[in-house]
């Protein structure tokens, strides 16, 4: 069974930093597409940053000069680090991975269970 842990959430003042893992586990042969979205409360899903299926990096405006994705292929993981946080960056973190080869085949969309991210002023 293919999933996607994330870890390194937390409580942290305005101003800090934090710095998310995502590790795919299970039997996979690839991943396209790799990335992680928030949602805050009240909020939709919005994206954070990815690395496309092309492996170029998007970053939301909003991020753009504090956070930095980052990913090992041999691991099957991808990072968030997170400087110069904000209150409005409190939301629950999610791994995302666009496709991922398996045995039974490909599947798409796939997502972590979330990290909380509290940013306090």
């Amino acid at each position: 069974q293919v999933q996607l842990v994330e870890s390194g959430g937390g409580l942290v003042q305005a101003g800090g930093s934090l710095r998310l893992s995502c590790a795919a586990s299970g039997k996979i042969f690839g991943i396209n597409g790799m990335g992680w979205y928030r949602q805050a409360p009240g909020k939709q899903r919005e994206l954070v940053a990815q690395f496309t299926r092309g492996n170029e990096i998007r970053y939301a405006n909003s991020v753009k000069g504090r956070f930095t994705i980052a990913r090992d292929n041999a691991k099957n993981t991808v990072f968030l680090q997170m400087n110069s946080l904000k209150p409005g960056d409190t939301a629950v973190y999610y791994c995302n991975a666009d496709s991922i080869a398996t045995m039974d085949g490909w599947v798409h969309d796939y997502w972590g269970q979330g990290t909380q991210v509290t940013v306090s002023s």
